[in-house]
């Protein structure tokens, strides 16, 4: 995998374009389930919602649920409304994790919370929880039901996990790989896995499907943790540093940290803590990371899961479907070059 990072065919970096190819039809589905649920008799919901929803984003966890179920050859359509439910938990967590994190940018727009205010951004949040909920139990299937309500329950142990782990220097790497498991890995897996029950496809199909999502989710969020000391924010969609300022102890800190001689590791604490968080506190943290190999190395831990997310995979039949799904988690990894 590693030397396909940055090209795939021999002169094209990897890119999202197969699979947006590859779903149009159904995404064109899913789109219009989405439009008609986030509507409501009270104006502010669809406002705020459409605020997110309509505000770009890749849609890739519901692009994953439709690319799954073609690779799986399901004639059907009950993934249009699940890959619709899908979208909802994610946008619902997303407006739940900006009041968290006080965020100022979301998709390179400006937060919904910061227009519409906390307590609107939470509710409206609560009321596209419902309407996922709703659409899972349309679709009749209680294991569909118990796959998306647990991954649901997952993630929002996994916000708490990373709430209570905030500002933490000690934070273990085995304890932050807890918590992306949970909070991002978990409705990736999920995703995926759905396509092969509404496919009747058999459990050997829907682990190897949840070990695809999974494994992309954490390296997805590997390289997210990674960029976010290294990209700006109209590359990333969000404010850069965020991370840094907010106190949050991602992999590329805990190995400058560990790796770090006692000054520097008195600075990791003392940013962490929310007491060196200026411009040039992060131009040092930066400094650190570089000479630590930090970010390196969370992306060479990012590529390892990217080739988990494969491996897992490489026993369906090729075609366009396992090509897309592929070159969507190289996609995932080159982000970061």
């Amino acid at each position: 995998m590693t030397a396909t990072i940055h090209k795939i065919g021999g002169n094209r970096a990897p890119s999202l374009e197969p699979m947006f190819k590859l779903v149009a039809p159904g995404m064109n589905k899913v789109n219009a389930v989405i439009l008609d649920r986030m509507q409501s008799e009270i104006p502010l919901i669809p406002e705020l919602a459409g605020h997110l929803i309509a505000g770009g984003g890749k849609r890739m966890r519901p692009m994953l649920t439709l690319a799954c179920a073609q690779l799986l050859d399901y004639p059907g359509d009950r993934h249009h409304k699940l890959a619709a439910a899908v979208e909802f938990i994610h946008t619902a967590t997303l407006l739940h994790d900006d009041v968290v994190d006080g965020s100022d940018m979301r998709r390179g727009k400006t937060a919904a919370n910061l227009i519409f205010g906390n307590p609107a951004a939470v509710l409206v949040g609560d009321f596209l929880f419902s309407r996922s909920f709703e659409l899972m139990v349309e679709d009749g299937s209680l294991k569909v039901l118990k796959i998306l309500s647990n991954a649901s329950a997952v993630i929002a142990e996994g916000e708490v996990n990373q709430l209570t782990a905030q500002r933490q220097i000690s934070t273990t790497e085995e304890k932050y790989l807890e918590i992306i498991g949970s909070k991002t890995a978990a409705l990736f897996a999920a995703a995926c896995r759905i396509a092969a029950v509404v496919a009747e496809s058999g459990d050997a199909q829907e682990m190897s499907l949840d070990a695809y999502g999974r494994n992309l989710g954490i390296a997805f969020q590997l390289v997210d943790d990674a960029i976010d000391y290294v990209s700006d924010g109209a590359t990333m969609g969000k404010d850069s540093g965020d991370d840094f300022r907010d106190g949050k102890v991602t992999l590329p800190v805990i190995l400058a940290h560990i790796r770090g001689n006692a000054d520097e590791q008195k600075f990791w604490r003392d940013a962490m803590l929310g007491n060196r968080i200026s411009d040039a506190d992060l131009k040092h943290a930066r400094t650190l990371l570089q000479a630590h190999n930090a970010i390196d190395d969370t992306l060479d831990r990012a590529r390892h899961y990217g080739q988990r997310a494969i491996d897992a995979i490489a026993h369906f039949p090729n075609g366009e479907a396992k090509s897309a799904l592929t070159e969507a988690v190289e996609f995932a990894i080159a982000r970061a070059y």
